[in-house]
């Protein structure tokens, strides 16, 4: 991937050569000491509005992405692949170093009225997630929601940040004017798995909080069950106390998602895996042994396990729209003859 041409008119600096290439220029590059260990990496995006790849299974044609990276540092996440397009690393540096379309907001706003936008469902959280802690900084979301509301644009949000109630009034406006989907990823409560697998989230139970307030203010939250991690999290008797608390926190649906692991991801789970639970090394390396996905017998195994605990506990199906499998990456928001011109960041 190519950083060239997204640099504000002054105050730019061109970045290290071995890290974004000889020709990249973004706006600014710095670490501040509330996000410890953590790099920022400003550019101003030519485009907003990302075509998802024609091979993607994902229910929906369009997404925003105003971040690259996430400081959730979920070590499964198939979005670390991502990454390595623009020539950052996969692992630590995924987690750390941290990329901000710091112009997001106006951009989505001038691209949604152009005429060329015929006003299509628009997806938010299906790369890395917009409420990560980032967001608490740079604030973007607010000016993101605000644009869709303001052209009545249908629009989801996946996430699993609690930060996503600050913008509570503004969701409540735009669902009175247009379709809004939400949906929190909860894969399974218990607190061990979640500090070493999930550490830079918010815990299961503050994101079950947050499918509460939704519920309570007349917004429907489904829960992305994801991901169900193979001989950690998915025991009838874990599966069964996952379902029962998303059902007591009023969600409208419930999604299983399997994990699956990409390269760039696989790596970097594999590598946790050996330090926490080397007795899983070789189950994992039979499990996927054929590629990403684990077996269909598996996935069918948990999908019918949690819908039938979902039925019992009164959960309805999933909404239209939401995705059912967990998003795949994005390796190229490729250039498109339609409505909108894509960027290439």
């Amino acid at each position: 991937m190519r950083w060239e041409n997204l640099a504000l008119e002054s105050g730019h600096s061109r970045a290290d050569a071995p890290l974004f290439g000889a020709d990249a220029v973004i706006t600014r590059t710095f670490d501040t000491p509330e996000f410890h260990g953590v790099t920022f990496h400003e550019i101003r995006a030519r485009s907003i509005i990302n075509r998802v790849p024609g091979a993607s299974r994902m229910p929906f044609e369009w997404t925003v992405n105003p971040y690259r990276g996430c400081t959730h540092a979920c070590v499964y996440c198939f979005a670390r692949a991502t990454h390595g397009y623009l020539d950052l690393d996969t692992g630590i540096g995924f987690d750390s170093q941290i990329v901000v379309k710091v112009n997001a907001p106006e951009l989505l706003a001038r691209q949604l009225g152009s005429p060329r936008w015929t006003g299509e469902h628009i997806a938010m959280g299906t790369n890395v997630d917009c409420y990560q802690r980032a967001e608490g900084r740079y604030r973007l979301m607010p000016g993101i929601i605000g644009a869709l509301r303001d052209r009545a644009n249908p629009f989801s949000i996946l996430t699993k940040g609690t930060l996503i109630l600050r913008d509570l009034d503004l969701l409540k406006q735009a669902a009175a004017v247009t379709d809004v989907g939400i949906s929190v990823s909860v894969g399974f409560l218990d607190t061990e798995l979640w500090r070493t697998v999930e550490p830079g989230t918010p815990a299961p139970e503050r994101r079950l909080e947050v499918v509460r307030t939704l519920s309570e203010h007349g917004i429907g939250c489904g829960v992305l069950m994801a991901p169900v991690i193979p001989f950690l999290g998915d025991s009838p008797d874990r599966l069964r106390a996952t379902v029962r608390a998303v059902a007591a926190a009023g969600a409208t649906s419930v999604t299983p998602l399997v994990l699956h692991l990409r390269p760039g991801a696989r790596e970097w789970f594999m590598a946790w895996l050996e330090r926490h639970h080397p007795y899983l090394v070789r189950r994992y390396e039979r499990l996927y042994a054929d590629g990403a996905y684990a077996p269909k017998w598996y996935q069918r195994r948990i999908t019918r396990q949690v819908h039938e605990l979902a039925a019992e506990y009164g959960i309805g199906p999933a909404r239209a729209g939401m995705p059912r499998r967990l998003p795949e990456p994005e390796p190229c928001e490729r250039r498109s003859d339609g409505p909108v011109q894509l960027t290439l960041i």
